[in-house]
């Protein structure tokens, strides 16, 4: 009597279906660890922010009165679980020295911070990833050595100080950049606001000198931000250009024939595109979160010097959401890396 042996049916749509639902719940779960735990340091901090309400000056009484009306006098769990159920409701609560909630500040701080690290990223991309493939190509000689130098120095020096000397010299000195904030003074509120990035917005509206201020304003904090960033994505470059460079498909090109350019880029710098996407979009992320020194230079108000300010007065609202919000531009970066991924190399499933 024959045994016959099943084999079992593959269910492709199935295996999408658990690979999905593992990293959503993977994402949720580190959202909610990221909450509980900013929480709960928030709390254990040595800031009170009843003070930061009511003033040092004030009496015991309206101090407990503020620390109750707070919700600070209960048990942190039930704070926590306070705090966890008005978010779940999409409530972020109240900033602690407005009374506005907190989206709504945040909504008004985040396009600035935006822009601000869109344009550097824009630079430092553009800038970082020719530099990093000139110095792989002449490695060992002095084009390469400037290039490392420029990355060392870029990594070594405190960006707070290159901006304090940039603005003093640019601004101060030969006036060819705006100063401190994201506008003159002259033009605040003359462009309405339609996006929040005031680029754009003087564009839509076509009004050129309103632009240009703009410009003026944002080329400085964006360019010392972005020397930091060609430092990192140069010097990436350059190892991942390195690595391909010495592989025998390169080799076997150059001895066919292929015109050195055509070697460079279309065959070593193809396949360092993937690599590359990762770099940038962290690096993007990380301005977002990173740019608090040079907002607090230029006076820029954007996001991390609100969240910076949250942070000295103890305003676990504001910090909380902020929190989240940059979780959840890491994990937008990285789902736009792997649509990039797919776009760039179409092996990759």
């Amino acid at each position: 009597m024959e045994t016959t042996v099943r084999t079992p049916v593959k269910r492709p749509g199935l295996r999408k279906y658990r690979r999905f639902s593992g990293s959503v719940f993977s994402v949720l779960t580190t959202l909610f660890l990221l909450v509980l735990l900013t929480f709960v340091i928030g709390r254990l901090m040595p800031v009170d922010p009843v003070i930061a309400v009511v003033g040092p000056d004030a009496d015991r009484a309206t101090y407990l009165k503020v620390k109750q009306e707070l919700g600070l006098d209960l048990p942190i769990f039930q704070q926590f679980w306070i705090f966890f159920k008005n978010l779940l409701h999409g409530d972020f609560g109240s900033t602690l020295l407005t009374g506005r909630p907190v989206m709504e500040d945040i909504v008004r701080v985040l396009p600035a911070t935006i822009e601000l690290a869109t344009v550097t990223i824009i630079l430092g991309a553009g800038i970082g990833i020719p530099l990093g493939v000139y110095a792989a190509v002449n490695r060992g000689r002095f084009a390469d050595h400037a290039v490392r130098l420029i990355a060392l120095l870029g990594h070594s020096t405190p960006i707070f100080w290159i901006g304090m000397v940039g603005l003093m010299l640019f601004y101060a000195k030969l006036g060819w950049v705006g100063g401190s904030g994201r506008i003159d003074l002259f033009y605040e509120d003359i462009v309405p606001s339609v996006t929040g990035f005031l680029l754009i917005d003087a564009l839509l509206a076509w009004d050129m000198d309103v632009f240009w201020s703009a410009v003026s304003h944002i080329i400085l904090p964006a360019s010392v931000l972005a020397y930091a960033s060609i430092a990192y994505i140069s010097r990436i470059t350059r190892s991942f250009m390195l690595e391909q460079l010495s592989q025998e498909y390169v080799t076997t090109a150059r001895a066919k024939g292929v015109p050195r350019n055509g070697v460079i880029w279309h065959h070593a710098f193809k396949n360092i595109r993937v690599q590359l996407v990762t770099v940038v979009a962290l690096s993007y992320g990380g301005m977002l979160e990173g740019a608090v020194l040079i907002e607090t230079v230029f006076g820029w108000p954007g996001f991390g010097q609100y969240l910076t300010n949250a942070l000295v007065i103890g305003d676990m609202n504001v910090v909380v959401a902020c929190t989240l919000i940059i979780g959840c531009v890491f994990i937008v970066l990285n789902v736009i890396s792997d649509l990039l991924y797919r776009f760039f190399d179409p092996r990759i499933q």
